[in-house]
């Protein structure tokens, strides 16, 4: 004999636990991973309604509202916590510029500890209307 074992009753016993074992092994990764996923999914959503929100505070600016106005519409512009969110106005002769800083906290379970809050910031520029 070559030393094999018999493919029988007795070498299956053997390895009944395995798959368990493997299971609990890989289980842990690929939970982490999804939670990655849907982290990297939610800072993606952030950043466009970052870009919108500064879109549409420069559009409001560009039709004449006041910096208040300009900021109240940032922040009307999305699901974003006015808390958290910067808007500076520049008007220099026939052109508005907006930027928009939105500090968004990284809070999916296991994976979000493990990250620093993100900060967002985009900019827009129109010409006055007017």
């Amino acid at each position: 004999m070559t030393g094999r074992r018999a493919a029988g009753p007795a070498a299956r016993r053997g390895q009944r636990g395995q798959s368990t074992v493997e299971l609990v092994l890989v289980l842990p990764v690929l939970a982490a991973l999804m939670l990655a996923l849907v982290q990297i999914g939610l800072l993606v959503r952030v950043r466009v309604m970052v870009t919108h929100a500064a879109r549409e505070a420069a559009r409001e600016a560009a039709v004449g509202a006041d910096d208040d106005g300009v900021r109240t519409a940032a922040a009307e512009a999305g699901d974003l916590d006015p808390r958290r969110l910067d808007v500076s106005v520049h008007r220099a002769g026939d052109r508005v510029a907006v930027a928009v800083r939105y500090r968004d906290p990284t809070e999916v379970p296991i994976v979000g500890a493990l990250l620093a809050d993100v900060r967002f910031e985009a900019r827009a520029t129109m010409r006055l209307e007017g």
